[in-house]
């Protein structure tokens, strides 16, 4: 995979809190039936001296610290994918720049399309890097976004708050993007949309229509830039973007149906080996947007035992509300787990403090804190403190401590 572009690092950030989500449906009064049809166990939650930008570097600094430092000096690009941003105009690439002490001939800039916003951004980063000069040059592109609860609604368990950060360069240890294996599907479509920085809404049913719309057709334009390609047999594993498990294993059931005419037993039994590792990270923090594609596919490389001949294929499906998709592919072998694994993922998302209803109603009555717009704040810990001393003093992590006339002060916890 050495003479290919792709993703030589992936880091996670979750968050230091987190909630049961059978809790949460039995407290909320949510079907139980229905509530088990979303394959959830928790959801990893936003603190209110957390921001896009204090997720984003967090989960980037491993990453950055990784690096020598001419490979540091190599970066050259820095993009920021998120549907949480936090100013109309200034890119939350900045702060994340300026926090990560990068070198200042990178390209600084967000980018916006819904879920899909972290695949554009990693398209973006790999030509960049195909582009330049610099054999050693390297991109950062980091996926980071937090979930506005819509309580008393199907949607609340399954929202969750996370950063993903990917280094790009042409040492592809965790995944070869394959030049040219993508298809691309998009049109305007009204099926969720953030109208404010509160508000979260849509038509639930429209985006499960368009996200199986997106997933064939995007497919379809995959294959016709890859002739005689088999949805089964050409893909070792798949990583899909996961908005809950059961719309992807629904999915998967329908790809199977259109383009093997699998009988249900044998659509089971194809999920269980390509798709079902693919949620092992997905089901302990939720949907996070513009990462979560990566967050699955976090969860199938550490979840999986390759052959030792070579590389396998995995497929991935990236889907945009509003709407945008992709489905492309990329190679990935024992070093891909390897390298994946080595983050500590899963021992990180045990580590998060379980919150109850209580404490978590208190949080969520926080979500404003710092919201766009704000002008002047001193982020308070009331009715917090137990989780800033036992989730956050000491770590080192970065938090956001204040906002003066609308700049936003952060400082390590």
């Amino acid at each position: 995979m050495s003479d290919a572009i792709g993703i030589e690092d992936l880091g996670v950030y979750a968050g230091r809190a987190s909630l049961d989500v059978a809790m949460l449906a039995e407290a909320r009064g949510l079907n139980q039936a229905r509530f088990a049809n979303l394959l959830m166990r928790r959801k990893s939650l936003c603190a209110p001296w957390e921001d896009a930008v204090s997720f984003a570097v967090n989960a980037a600094r491993p990453v950055v610290a990784a690096l020598a430092p001419a490979q540091r000096q190599a970066i050259e690009l820095v993009i920021v994918a998120t549907e949480s941003g936090l100013d109309w105009g200034k890119s939350a690439a900045t702060y994340v720049h300026h926090h990560l002490e990068l070198p200042k001939h990178c390209r600084l800039f967000e980018v916006k399309q819904a879920c899909y916003g972290g695949t554009a951004a990693l398209q973006m980063a790999a030509a960049m890097v195909a582009a330049s000069p610099n054999p050693e040059a390297r991109a950062l592109v980091i996926a980071t976004d937090l979930g506005r609860p819509v309580p008393h609604s199907y949607a609340e368990p399954s929202q969750g708050s996370a950063a993903v950060a990917l280094l790009v360069s042409r040492n592809p240890v965790v995944l070869a993007l394959e030049s040219g294996a993508s298809g691309v599907h998009g049109y305007e479509v009204m099926d969720a949309c953030r109208p404010t920085p509160e508000i979260e809404t849509g038509d639930a049913d429209l985006s499960v229509l368009s996200y199986l719309d997106c997933l064939e057709h995007s497919f379809r334009a995959y294959v016709a830039q890859q002739p005689g390609v088999d949805f089964v047999s050409h893909f070792s594993r798949l990583a899909w973007h996961t908005p809950f498990g059961g719309m992807v294993k629904g999915a998967h059931r329908n790809m199977m149906r259109k383009f093997r005419q699998a009988p249900p037993s044998a659509a089971e039994a194809d999920f269980e080996a390509r798709l079902r590792g693919s949620l092992l990270f997905c089901q302990e923090v939720g949907n996070i947007y513009s990462g979560t594609v990566f967050l699955a596919l976090a969860g199938a490389l550490a979840s999986s035992d390759f052959a030792p001949q070579g590389p396998e294929r995995i497929g991935l499906f990236s889907y945009g509300s509003g709407c945008c998709s992709e489905f492309y592919s990329g190679l990935a072998d024992a070093r891909s787990a390897a390298a994946v694994r080595a983050r500590g993922i899963g021992a990180a998302l045990q580590a998060r403090r379980p919150m109850d209803m209580p404490r978590y109603e208190a949080l969520i009555a926080r979500t404003r804190d710092g919201l766009v717009g704000t002008k002047q704040i001193t982020v308070a810990r009331d009715g917090l403190e137990q989780l800033w001393e036992e989730g956050f003093s000491g770590t080192g992590l970065l938090v956001l401590d204040r906002i003066e006339n609308y700049q936003r002060r952060y400082r390590w916890a």
